[in-house]
């Protein structure tokens, strides 16, 4: 579980100061599919910022179990996420000078995974192993931070806007490759996403607007990648 307690976040100074999250509270459960919804300007990137640890809230807590990681060092946050947490997002970082396999190794080598080969297999990229970034497709490069975010084995996966620079094809076939993996691994998954269609394939929906929670709902029924609206 994941507990998120009256969490503040500003950005700038004095009179050029902005409240970005305004007493955010909100609670994930394992293994649960939660879309942060909201327009550009409301804050859900930056809640998924301090949910993952990227980014120190002014105020509140996030408690992962009873461990509140806002109480952390720098490096104790670094090595937390490192153990925990995976990343993807809509740039998709990858290094490259380095082939698919190993991009995809550099996650793993994180968790001591040896088994990073089936990942690439599971994204639908072994004939694709030894190619490099520029050699892929926008959809195949998305593929490849999806398989090296999981093959660290991480309990939350969080996710910002991963179809955002891809055309609709492609962004049916990545977000079908993580429910597919997310069903097989069991870990948790926080989407931010404006984009209402993508919200019906999740368990939980967060509506965000001027950096409060106006809404929280959960699905009966989730949609496959294949059935939602573009």
């Amino acid at each position: 579980m994941i507990a998120v307690s009256d969490i503040t976040k500003s950005y700038g100074n004095g009179g050029n100061k902005i409240q970005v999250l305004k007493g955010i509270s909100l609670q994930i459960a394992d293994k649960d599919f939660t879309v942060i919804l909201g327009a550009s300007g409301s804050g859900k990137s930056t809640l998924l910022n301090v949910i993952s640890g990227l980014e120190r809230p002014d105020s509140g807590s996030v408690k992962y179990g009873t461990r509140d990681i806002t109480k952390l060092s720098d490096g104790e946050l670094t090595r937390f996420r490192r153990d925990n947490i995976g990343f993807i997002f809509q740039q998709y970082y990858l290094l490259p000078n380095m082939t698919v396999e190993k991009n995809v190794r550099m996650g793993a080598d994180l968790a001591g995974n040896r088994k990073y080969q089936e990942i690439i297999t599971a994204v639908g990229l072994a004939d694709k192993s030894k190619k490099y970034p520029g050699e892929l497709s926008g959809g195949e490069q998305q593929r490849v931070s999806v398989a090296r975010a999981l093959a660290k084995k991480p309990k939350v996966l969080f996710l910002d806007e991963p179809t955002g620079a891809l055309d609709e094809q492609t962004g049916r076939q990545v977000l079908d490759y993580i429910c597919k993996l997310h069903e097989e691994y069991g870990f948790t998954i926080v989407m931010v996403t404006h984009n209402q269609n993508i919200a019906e394939m999740a368990n939980t929906v967060v509506k965000m607007n001027s950096g409060k929670i106006s809404e929280v709902f959960r699905s009966r029924k989730q949609k496959t990648a294949y059935e939602i609206g573009w």
